[in-house]
């Protein structure tokens, strides 16, 4: 016989009997990884030098739609002259918090550096990092994109993994109007909806409050920034155009003003 959902159990259990514990999610390596580098706005940079030898340095990191790192770079840098001449790169992003640094997590993209001009490119750079803009355009400035061939992900204690392409980007195929409108959506969504995005950081997701705003949209979710903060709201499902993206982001305002005054009304 079926149990009725909707009644009560004529035996509760022992109110002194302990709970067993919720099972904690498991470990999901692709999406810690795809998180560090969609949250991340710098990172070690390391080339070839002339010897042969690898060079490390700091650079600004922003994300292409499909999550591909992007660059913005001088040719006066030596980084930059090493790219030019063997365009092998490797890019570790990690996690900053308290603490000893090696425990908090991290990943290492290995791919090549590729100069692009596309201005999706710079938008979504500029858009991550603001301050660029003063000398986004000088003739020795350029943009490059890290097309990945391995990355390396280490999460803590028995959570080291090597992951290929396919399970650190997004999978952009179909979605060609979505990413068409990525532009007009993310500024559409700056100058009319702050409301909407701050409710995303704020109760969705238990940022502190803050100026949020968007700094780009892809299939699986939606980038967050507030000051130096950072913060990614994934989608419940995969949003491949205009449509389904209004009515996603809708749902998602939705479901944070009802928390918003769930938790109103508790208090």
């Amino acid at each position: 016989m079926t149990a009725d959902p909707n009644s009560q159990s004529l035996n509760p259990p022992d109110a002194t009997q302990e709970e067993p514990a919720p099972a904690s999610a498991p470990f999901d390596p692709s999406g810690t990884a795809k998180d560090l580098i969609r949250l991340t706005r710098y990172g070690s940079l390391g080339t070839l030098d002339t010897d042969g030898a690898p060079y490390a340095s700091l650079v600004n990191v922003a994300t292409d739609v499909d999550g591909r790192p992007i660059l913005l770079v001088s040719q006066l840098a030596l980084h930059t002259r090493n790219i030019l001449r063997d365009a092998r790169v490797s890019l570790l992003l990690a996690h900053v918090g308290e603490g000893d640094p090696s425990a908090h997590p991290r990943v290492t993209i290995k791919g090549r550096a590729v100069a692009t001009t596309d201005p999706r490119i710079r938008q979504r750079f500029l858009a991550r990092h603001p301050g660029s803009a003063a000398y986004a355009d000088f003739g020795d400035f350029g943009f490059y994109r890290i097309d990945p061939e391995r990355a390396h992900l280490v999460a803590g204690f028995g959570r080291i993994h090597d992951l290929d392409p396919s399970q650190i980007l997004t999978d952009v195929t179909g979605a060609e109007s979505l990413l068409a409108a990525e532009a007009s959506a993310v500024e559409h969504m700056n100058e009319d909806h702050g409301e909407a995005l701050a409710l995303y950081a704020v109760r969705l997701l238990g940022e502190e409050p803050g100026p949020w705003r968007t700094t780009g949209l892809d299939p699986d979710g939606i980038d967050l920034m507030a000051g130096d903060r950072t913060a990614r709201l994934a989608f419940p499902q995969r949003v491949t155009e205009g449509a389904g993206l209004r009515l996603t982001l809708k749902l998602l305002a939705d479901r944070a003003r009802q928390k918003s005054a769930g938790e109103a009304g508790a208090a």
